[in-house]
């Protein structure tokens, strides 16, 4: 196990390396920032004092190597737009993503295995037939359109819930609802296949034949042995939620670090960007240990 996961931390190091890299320089693409955060009328002294301020004056390998320099110190350089360290702005950021996730594929999680296998135990009945037409809508559908149905229902017509921010309960409400829906056919469409399998197994034909009670029989001998399939899925959706909320967040107006890359590309501001995307693929990194490990528990197998 140590050496497999010494492995994993030095493929990760060496994606994160890239990722460095190609963000680094594409994000200079952008523009420059002077023009973003000095007056139309200000004059060339001025405009290189701000550059010089903000190590933005050397050349764009120079640049690169300091910013480098740095991040070997853990310093990931301050916030043109915020007046603050760029990594606290990213890790804020990413707080507010963590907990959106954390409730939202929870909810997912357990709705989706309890619902799935169930559809699996009645394979051909009317809750089986109803469980999978509701679960190919939701893994089909986009989530900027169900985010903007979302609004004009609730929000504008109903008036329901607020449109945006994170004042209260009510305003999680559609944020984690539109992003419930997609990964939660998917993860339930995998249950189900996963399930029936399992349930046409000769264990579980031998446990029947025991006289053991379907409740054991779905949710403990059938599911364990479904369950590593099901573990990738919700590894996936979940990978996809820390790194792709981002249009979720944006038309919600929520504080999270997809939001935050958006309107620091707008801004420029080039060092909370790298310090976003570094604290989500680090995050990414983690999530995927965490899932190889859980194979490992339930499936001896692997630990070998």
């Amino acid at each position: 196990m140590r050496s497999f996961l010494g492995k994993r931390a030095i493929a990760s190091a060496i994606s994160l390396i890239g990722l460095v890299v190609l963000v680094f320089f594409l994000s200079r693409l952008t523009g420059d920032p002077t023009d973003l955060y000095l007056p139309v009328h200000a004059n060339e002294e001025a405009r290189n004092a701000f550059r010089e301020i903000h190590g933005l004056n050397d050349p764009i390998l120079i640049q690169f190597f300091n910013y480098v320099g740095d991040l070997v110190r853990l310093d990931f350089g301050e916030s043109v737009r915020r007046a603050e360290p760029a990594i606290d702005a990213a890790l804020r950021g990413f707080v507010w993503t963590l907990w959106l996730a954390v409730i939202t594929m929870s909810l997912v999680t357990v709705t989706a295995i309890t619902i799935g296998s169930l559809a699996a135990f009645h394979v051909g009945g009317f809750f089986d037939r109803i469980a999978t037409f509701f679960s190919l809508i939701g893994a089909s559908a986009p989530d900027f359109w169900i985010a903007i149905v979302a609004i004009v229902l609730f929000a504008v017509i109903l008036g329901w819930l607020p449109t945006s921010g994170t004042g209260s309960v009510w305003h999680w409400i559609m944020p984690v609802a539109v992003l419930f829906i997609r990964p939660f056919g998917l993860i339930l469409q995998v249950v189900r296949g996963s399930m029936i399998t399992a349930l046409n197994s000769e264990y579980v034909k031998t446990a029947r034949a025991k006289g053991v009670r379907n409740g054991p029989i779905v949710f403990v001998h059938a599911l364990r042995n479904a369950l590593l399939s099901v573990i990738t899925v919700i590894g996936d959706q979940a990978t996809a939620i820390l790194n792709g909320a981002v249009i979720v967040e944006t038309i919600f107006g929520f504080p999270g670090i997809g939001k935050l890359m958006i309107d620091s590309i707008l801004q420029r501001d080039f060092n909370v960007i790298l310090a976003a995307i570094m604290v989500t693929a680090f995050a990414i990194f983690l999530l995927n240990v965490v899932i190889d490990v859980l194979y490992a528990v339930l499936d001896p197998r692997i630990r070998y």
